[in-house]
């Protein structure tokens, strides 16, 4: 298991449970659209009313669950951010290939894309014997 792997297995998810705390901190959860970087960073599109928005802008720490058919999963956990001007537009662009209804979005009030960056990665493929398990840790996330 190496990092392409993962990406491949991510790529075929369209959804993720973002986990994210409150500025009261309370943990919150909320399923979201995803798509996936080369990279590992998931981007996912949210409204700026959410309470997901709020969470992140306030504490860039959160995590994801991707993954429920059968039994193999990937926990995610990293830092968001707000890609603006060209980085956007190329985060936009790897969104817009997963989700092509998501420039139809661009038009809502308060529309927005997070990336998060992975700080650790556990895969886990419960559909053999023995089980694989596999853990990644990446240094220097921003």
């Amino acid at each position: 298991m190496d990092k392409s792997a993962i990406h491949q297995f991510l790529s075929r998810q369209t959804l993720g449970v973002l986990g994210s705390i409150s500025p009261e901190g309370t943990a919150q959860a909320a399923l979201v659209g995803v798509a996936v970087t080369p990279e590992l960073e998931i981007i996912f599109d949210t409204v700026s009313s959410s309470r997901k928005f709020r969470n992140l802008t306030t504490n860039a720490r959160c995590s994801f669950v991707v993954g429920w058919s059968g039994e193999v999963t990937v926990q995610f956990e990293g830092m968001a951010f707000q890609p603006r001007d060209a980085e956007l537009a190329r985060y936009q662009k790897i969104y817009f290939a997963t989700w092509p209804d998501g420039p139809a979005r661009l038009s809502w009030t308060g529309i927005t894309y997070f990336v998060v960056r992975p700080k650790w990665i556990r895969y886990s493929d419960f559909d053999q014997n023995p089980p694989l398990i596999e853990e990644f840790h990446f240094e220097g996330v921003r």
